[in-house]
């Protein structure tokens, strides 16, 4: 079965790319093939300006944190983060040797022990890794003894050890509780800042996408749905599946019509487009394109307001206190569309409530009877400062 098609993918020196989607959308078997876990049935895979395609995993020069952390039970934390390091080149007999009564004698005086400078060079290595991560004092418990979060630093320094030239990391986050992942998501981002290691990362949290990457990958059903900034893909999106899974609430969806002079009429009511959606409209109606579209809404593109005959008359039907703010479901009175708007934290509102929302005219994003946005894509100005991460090039 095919998994991935026509997947064109340049990723930068030194780049975080964030890879997203649905599950059993390609992301892992990506992952896997640019590791080298899984063959190709065509296409090349070039890691720097190596073609790797047929390499085995260790002479790819990438390292794997795997979901399941994939610690050896029986090895120390020192051991599992210098395991990659002991086998990245071949060693002769009396060398194993060699590093095998190094290590035998690290715990007697000094005069008593055998020297190894491979070895010596190994165990700085692990010694620095461990400083960075904060594990110097679980160096000689075994993985049974650490907590989750433990495990997914050892499983990163076994990566980081390495020194290599990309980091392929799939879900790493997926089995910490909340509170953890949000303190892990922040020290992988330092990490890869302060490395500036080129990265990529599978994870299923839009959370996770749009506040680590430089750029995000939207994958489904084994395509790239659209490749860009995370303000791009969540300000622009490039298609209709991509406005429903980036972003939360994911974008209000309405069917509307083109009625000219860069207007949309909604039911019984017409909104005046501004900006570079409304030079799209205008484009898109020259060509001779239908009138009947799909309208996109994000929730901060509504907001209350009084009565008046260009807003919207709407039952609440649920209200979410997120504490900073409140999250309003409303029923359109007119259409019978359920939409998503946020509201201050204080304001007074009820379900069962008649409220009328009003429309931002720079705010609506416009999709074809395909579900594809109307062109010209707009180049996005974001409005949020994007990641804190090293600049490329």
């Amino acid at each position: 079965m095919e998994v991935l098609r026509q997947l064109d993918l340049a990723i930068a020196d030194g780049e975080f790319l964030v890879l997203v989607g649905p599950s059993g959308c390609g992301k892992s078997t990506l992952l896997r093939l640019l590791a080298g876990l899984e063959s190709p049935t065509g296409g090349d895979i070039v890691v720097g300006d190596r073609c790797v395609t047929q390499l085995r995993p260790a002479q790819r020069d990438v390292a794997m944190v795997f979901q399941s952390y994939a610690l050896y039970p029986h090895l120390s934390v020192a051991d599992n983060i210098g395991f990659g390091l002991r086998r990245q080149r071949r060693r002769t007999p009396l060398q194993q040797l060699a590093d095998g009564l190094h290590r035998a004698s690290a715990g007697l005086p000094s005069p008593l022990r055998f020297p190894s400078s491979r070895e010596s060079r190994i165990q700085q290595r692990i010694s620095e890794v461990a400083s960075t991560l904060e594990l110097d004092h679980l160096l000689d418990r075994l993985p049974k003894e650490l907590s989750g979060g433990q495990k997914q630093r050892v499983a990163l320094g076994r990566a980081i050890a390495r020194q290599p030239a990309v980091f392929l990391m799939d879900e790493p986050l997926s089995n910490l509780d909340a509170k953890l992942r949000t303190g892990t998501r922040a020290q992988i981002v330092e990490l890869q800042r302060r490395l500036g290691t080129t990265t990529v990362y599978v994870t299923h949290d839009q959370v996770e996408a749009m506040t680590m990457g430089h750029r995000i990958a939207v994958l489904n059903r084994g395509q790239l749905q659209q490749l860009g900034t995370p303000m791009e893909l969540y300000q622009w999106p490039s298609n209709l599946f991509v406005a429903q899974f980036i972003g939360s609430p994911p974008m209000n969806l309405l069917p509307v019509q083109a009625v000219g002079n860069g207007q949309l009429q909604l039911g019984g009511r017409r909104f005046l487009l501004e900006g570079p959606v409304r030079a799209a409209l205008e484009q898109w109606q020259s060509r001779g394109g239908p009138d009947a579209l799909t309208g996109g809404l994000r929730a901060e593109h509504l907001r209350l307001a009084p009565a008046t005959n260009r807003n919207l008359p709407a039952e609440l039907c649920h209200v979410e206190s997120l504490g900073n703010e409140q999250l309003l479901t409303c029923r359109l009175l007119e259409g019978d569309q359920l939409v998503q708007l946020r509201a201050e934290p204080d304001q007074r509102v009820a379900p069962g409530e008649t409220v009328h929302l009003e429309v931002e005219p720079g705010g609506w994003r416009l999709f074809d009877n395909g579900g594809d946005a109307l062109p010209p894509a707009p180049v996005a100005t974001p409005v949020a400062p994007e990641p804190l991460l090293p600049p490329l090039g």
